[in-house]
């Protein structure tokens, strides 16, 4: 058997500076990956099959529209295999839980079959997120997702992650942009996690607005963080997930902590984030 995690994507930013004639849009984002994430593995067996446990499965799809059979077939079409899904992302959360899941498959099934992993067109059939999600590090992600370049080496980072218990279409918060060309991120600069944070201030989620039109909770959630006097919050990717960034892992813990038993409902997590 071979397990692969499924790491949370955090978009630390997120600009969105056009849109393609083929409706695709062209972002901008600056892209880390969590301590916490869903799990996955994968057995060799006679059919393809997909199994999914977990605190969190309630709502994620079993059957062939899920992302991680979708990879299966590109990867090896024919080939058999029994793969067990275990969630702990919140599902359509901006966490890039179906991506990761995706790219951890891809990652696992490759190695169980002995076969390449498929070309960078195939892989972006199965969403803008999951070529970033295969690198597994801290990368600037731009055009629909599948140009990656390096970043400097990022300060040592902790996350509260906090969503609000509601999911949020991803077309419905693009479609409500009111503006699609904006500027690009800045150029990376910073030594320490100070200078980072004052560098990530300057930069946007050009989708908070529109995402917040759709889900209002999302204000809340922004708020809950602020009231922690976190040194950053922020929504990820099209929401509802938001989160806020600390220097050390126990004042990520504290707020954690204090939003949690202000509200109980929420899914609220305190991780490092993997700067390297």
């Amino acid at each position: 058997m071979i397990g692969e995690s499924a790491p949370a994507k955090v978009n630390l930013a997120l600009h969105v500076t056009g849109q393609r004639t083929d409706g695709y849009h062209l972002l901008d984002s600056l892209v880390v990956f969590a301590a916490i994430g869903d799990r996955l593995a994968v057995e060799l067996s006679d059919e393809l099959a997909l199994s999914i446990s977990g605190d969190l499965a309630t709502g994620v799809p079993p059957g062939p529209e899920n992302l991680v059979l979708r990879a299966a077939a590109i990867l090896a079409p024919g080939q058999g295999a029994r793969i067990m899904l275990e969630k702990a992302l919140p599902h359509a959360a901006g966490l890039g839980g179906g991506s990761a899941d995706a790219a951890a498959a891809l990652r696992a099934l490759s190695r169980l079959w002995g076969v390449p992993l498929p070309p960078l067109d195939e892989i972006l059939t199965l969403g803008a997120d999951v070529p970033v999600c295969l690198t597994g590090a801290p990368q600037r992600m731009a055009g629909i997702g599948e140009v990656l370049s390096d970043v400097p080496s990022l300060p040592p980072l902790y996350a509260v992650l906090v969503n609000p218990r509601v999911t949020v279409p991803t077309g419905a918060v693009f479609e409500g942009l009111s503006r699609k060309e904006n500027p690009a991120m800045g150029a990376p600069d910073w030594v320490d996690f100070r200078s980072f944070i004052e560098w990530l201030s300057r930069q946007r989620n050009d989708l908070e607005a529109s995402a917040i039109a759709v889900a209002p909770a999302i204000e809340t959630a922004l708020g809950a963080l602020q009231r922690e006097d976190t040194p950053l919050a922020r929504m990820s990717g099209s929401g509802a997930t938001c989160f806020g960034l600390f220097e050390t892992a126990r004042a990520a813990e504290f707020a954690a902590a204090s939003i949690s038993a202000a509200h109980p409902d929420w899914w609220v997590k305190a991780t490092p984030l993997l700067t390297c």
